[in-house]
């Protein structure tokens, strides 16, 4: 069953989140330019975008091949973390802070067994819901739309509000999310998400501070660090994995653990011959209720 585009009001001149575009984009570099067997093929976000002929020559593009390499382990590593809780009976799917995740659209397969949320800033979903469009997709029932001004509302009121039903387990998911956030407010999520039913899963992307990368990475994150402050959207938070867990079981979750880049590495590029490796300024937390 499809579902027209109006499931809100989409405003004037939406525009997408920057750091979306260019995770959308990395998907689809990997795609192009990187050897097979590719880690996740999606060209999707490429065509949402639909950049200038030159977008591969971008420096963002052109000099980031390991960070490159994390952002389609880390949809990898998440797509399979979903279709292994799918096949256990978990029906419920939270994206926190989605961009554009291409999931429900690219693997109806899996997803149409599934009600999917995603959760991101009004803009961002507006513009994707109307380039779906404008490419001839439309939004299938099981893919929901939850727009939230995070300064203003409330993201966990408006996943209820959207059908969310809080009495079923389900996977909630948030990469790219926690470097804009404070401790506090990352806290007060986690005590959010620990309200979940029994049974539901966690993955949540972490970001380590300069001085635990590897040195080939300390240089692209200092890098990266002036360029988000001068976008006007600076990194706030890193943490140590001690931290993270500390964090995860003060809010009231359980079994916690952390995945790092070494896990990561063992389960996407072990055997590659084009020496493709992920950065390693990135962790998971993964927990349950």
């Amino acid at each position: 069953m499809k579902k027209a585009l109006n499931s809100f009001e989409i405003s004037t001149h939406p525009k997408p989140d920057s750091s979306a575009v260019r995770t959308a984009l990395w998907r689809a570099l990997h795609v192009q330019t990187d050897a097979a067997p590719h880690i996740l093929e999606d060209e999707i976000g490429l065509k949402l975008v639909e950049p200038t002929d030159d977008w591969q020559q971008r420096p963002d593009m052109k000099f980031t091949k390991r960070l490159r390499a994390s952002i389609v382990a880390r949809s990898r590593f998440i797509e399979d973390l979903m279709i292994e809780q799918s096949q256990q009976g978990i029906s419920q799917y939270v994206i926190l802070g989605a961009g554009l995740d291409t999931f429900a659209i690219r693997r109806p397969d899996i997803a149409s067994a599934l009600q999917i949320y995603e959760i991101d800033q009004p803009d961002t979903l507006a513009w994707k819901q109307l380039r779906l469009s404008e490419i001839g997709y439309e939004l299938p029932g099981y893919l929901h739309f939850v727009p939230v001004n995070f300064e203003t509302a409330s993201w966990w009121d408006q996943l209820h509000k959207a059908g969310f039903d809080n009495r079923r387990p389900a996977v909630i998911v948030s990469t790219g999310v926690t470097l804009y956030l404070t401790k506090d407010a990352i806290s007060a999520t986690l005590k959010e998400i620990s309200q979940l039913a029994a049974g539901s899963t966690l993955a949540m992307a972490f970001y380590l501070p300069v001085t635990l990368l590897d040195e080939e990475d300390q240089a692209m994150q200092e890098m990266a660090e002036k360029g988000a402050k001068a976008a006007g959207t600076p990194f706030i938070s890193f943490f140590d994995p001690s931290e993270v867990v500390a964090m995860s079981n003060n809010a009231g979750l359980k079994n916690a653990r952390i995945v790092g880049t070494k896990e990561i590495e063992r389960l996407y590029f072990s055997g590659r011959m084009d020496q493709l490796r992920p950065a390693s300024g990135e962790i998971f937390l993964l927990a349950t209720t």
